[in-house]
């Protein structure tokens, strides 16, 4: 196979790298940020591409941004991401549609490097590899969406200003509406949440967390 490495860690790219041309595969570009895998992929044919989440300029979603892309524009390559961390929002998208030729693991759960490179070559044969955990949190805030969008309007603008840190009384006088209304509005939010009253859990905590955790 023809492999397209991105990873901003020197160590882990070059490492990377050297486990797969010993199990016989080609790595046609090492790279350490999104860029430069668009570029790598938009000059060198692959057959996958090994793409880290977190990576330059601002470590927080590029090498996945950059993994959707070539899903959309180059459906020829396969993608498997392998990184320490689960990014819900592309990863969602990353997976919608077809599940060939993806695969999406977390690094400190491959246990034998066997298996890391036997995933490598399924997700480039047209299969695919996606790690448990990675699975249910994509599905978690899916169902958090789903609870959201139960919501009127209002009940929509009651959260939001519980994000806020509004009190009651704050979101009373912010909406022109009676406290006892706010008060009903903040009981339906907590029932459409799923929210049972319960003596270890905030649930108005609890509720501001799954707004913020699905608007963010």
């Amino acid at each position: 196979m023809r492999i397209v490495i991105a990873e901003d860690s020197v160590v882990l790219r070059d490492g990377l790298g050297r486990l797969l041309a010993d199990a016989g595969h080609e790595i046609v570009a090492a790279v350490p940020d999104g860029d430069g895998l668009l570029a790598a992929i938009a000059t060198e044919p692959a057959d996958i591409a090994v793409v880290d989440v977190r990576m330059p300029p601002t470590h927080t979603d590029e090498g996945l941004r950059a993994a959707v892309h070539i899903r959309r524009e180059h459906p020829e390559v396969a993608v498997l991401v392998f990184s320490q961390y689960v990014e819900e929002r592309y990863a969602a998208e990353l997976l919608a549609g077809s599940t060939k030729k993806v695969g999406y693991l977390l690094k400190d759960r491959v246990a034998d490097v066997r298996d890391f490179i036997d995933a490598v070559e399924r997700v480039a044969a047209g299969g695919t590899a996606l790690d448990p955990e990675v699975i249910s949190q994509i599905f978690s805030r899916s169902r958090r969406r789903e609870a959201l969008n139960a919501l009127t309007p209002r009940e929509r603008d009651v959260l939001a200003a519980m994000a806020e840190g509004s009190s009651n009384a704050a979101i009373a006088a912010k909406l022109v509406v009676s406290e006892g209304a706010v008060e009903k509005h903040v009981s339906n939010i907590f029932a459409k949440l799923g929210l049972s009253p319960s003596e270890s859990e905030h649930r108005r905590v609890l509720a501001v967390l799954t707004y913020l955790g699905v608007t963010s």
